[in-house]
C-alpha cells in the first residue's frame, strides 16, 4: 500500500506536522505507461542510420512549455493540495512546496505555480543545465538561447557561493540562474560539490526552485527539512498502527492511515504542552498509560473498601490491571464462595 502525506513543517522548531493523507491508487492506464517506460529504459538504443538529416523532423512545431499537462499521479496530488492550501491559508502563509527528486521536472513546477506556491525539489546528478547565452545576436533566424552547457567537474567560479572543509572533504556550493530544455523558464538552481582530497573523488547534487530570489542557504535548508516527513511515517508505524490495521475496505483504509498520522499530530501537540516533562511519544504513552492505572485502582478501592485486603478483591484487582493495555481483554470472574 502507498500513500501520500502534505506535512507543514515549521522552520524554526525543525519539525513536520502531517496536515492531510491520501492512498495511492494506480489506474490500468497508469500502470501499463509505468511498464512501457521501464521497458523503455532496458531498451539499449538504436544507433543512428548513415545518412539520416539530422534535427527534428520535418513538419513538427514548437510544443508550449508552459502549458499545464498534469500526469494522473501530478492530478492526484494536485487535488490533495488545492484542499491543504484552501485550510492551511486560513491561518498560515504557505509559500514553498518542497518535494523529492521523482518531481524534478516542470510540470511539478506548474503545479506548484498554479496554486500559488514555489517549487524546491532536486534534479537529476546528469541534469543538462545551460547558462543564458550572453554573447552577440547572430544574423536571421531565431535568437540564440541556451549557452554553455554546465560541466559539474568544472563549474566556473562565478558561480561560486560558499566553500568549506571538514577533514578531507571539501564542498563548494555553486548557485545561479540556469536553462534547461524542458523547462519553459529561468531556474534558480544551487550545485553541490564534494570532492575529497585523499581520493580524489567528487560528487554533486543539484537542488533548484521556481522561486527565483532563493538564497543558496535557504534552499538547501528547505529541502533538507523535507526528511523531517520521514519521522512523521516512522511514528505512524512504530505507534499508531499504520503498519499493522487489517481492515480492507476502502472507507476503513483511509480512516486507519488518517488516524495514525492524526495522533501523530496530536502527540506533537502534547508533548510540546508538557514542555521538559515528555520529550518522545514513549514518554507520552507511559504518562497516560500510568495515569489509566491509577484511575483503574482507585476504582476498585472505591467500590469495594471493607473488602480490598481479602483475597479475592486483591487477585480481582491484579486481574483488572494487568489487562490495561493488551489487545485481548478476558472478562474477570472472581469466585467469592
Amino acid at each position: 500500500m502507498e500513500f501520500f502525506v502534505f506535512s507543514l513543517v515549521d522552520v524554526e522548531r525543525r519539525k513536520a506536522y502531517p496536515v492531510a493523507v491520501g492512498q495511492t491508487i494506480r489506474s490500468e492506464a497508469e500502470k501499463a505507461a509505468a511498464r512501457q517506460r521501464r521497458k523503455k529504459k532496458r531498451t539499449p538504443k538504436k544507433k543512428k542510420v548513415s545518412g539520416t538529416t539530422p534535427g527534428r523532423k520535418q513538419g513538427s512545431v514548437n510544443k508550449d512549455k508552459n502549458a499545464l499537462d498534469l500526469s494522473p499521479e501530478l492530478e492526484r496530488i494536485n487535488k490533495l493540495l488545492a484542499g491543504v492550501l484552501k485550510l492551511l491559508r486560513v491561518f498560515v502563509k504557505v509559500e514553498h512546496l518542497a518535494l523529492d527528486g521523482h518531481f524534478g521536472h516542470h510540470q511539478a513546477v506548474l503545479m506548484a505555480l498554479s496554486n500559488d506556491l514555489h517549487l524546491i525539489s532536486k534534479m537529476r546528478r546528469d541534469a543538462a543545465l545551460f547558462e543564458k547565452y550572453a554573447g552577440a545576436p547572430g544574423g536571421r533566424g531565431a535568437k540564440k538561447k541556451y549557452g554553455k552547457r554546465l560541466k559539474y567537474d568544472l563549474m566556473p567560479t562565478k558561480y561560486l557561493t560558499h566553500s568549506e572543509r571538514a577533514g578531507e572533504i571539501i564542498t563548494n556550493y555553486y548557485q545561479g540562474l540556469f536553462l534547461h530544455r524542458e523547462f519553459g523558464r529561468e531556474i534558480n538552481v544551487v550545485i553541490i560539490v564534494k570532492i575529497n582530497l585523499k581520493t580524489k573523488k567528487a560528487g554533486h547534487l543539484i537542488l533548484f526552485s521556481s522561486d527565483g530570489l532563493m538564497s543558496w542557504e535557504k534552499m538547501v535548508d528547505y529541502y533538507s527539512l523535507r526528511f523531517q516527513i520521514e519521522f512523521n511515517f516512522r511514528d505512524a508505524k512504530q505507534h499508531f498502527g499504520l503498519e499493522d490495521f487489517m481492515t480492507r475496505g476502502d472507507a476503513g483504509v483511509e480512516n486507519a492511515a488518517n488516524m495514525s498520522f492524526l495522533m501523530v499530530g496530536m502527540s506533537a501537540k502534547l508533548i510540546a504542552e508538557s514542555g521538559e516533562k515528555r520529550v518522545s511519544i514513549n514518554d507520552l504513552k507511559t504518562h497516560y498509560r500510568g495515569e489509566k492505572y491509577l484511575t483503574e485502582a482507585i476504582k476498585i478501592l472505591l467500590k469495594k473498601p471493607e473488602t480490598i485486603i481479602k483475597k479475592e478483591a486483591i487477585e480481582e484487582a491484579k486481574e483488572r490491571i494487568s489487562q490495561l493495555g493488551s489487545i485481548h481483554q478476558r472478562k474477570v470472574v472472581v469466585s467469592t464462595a
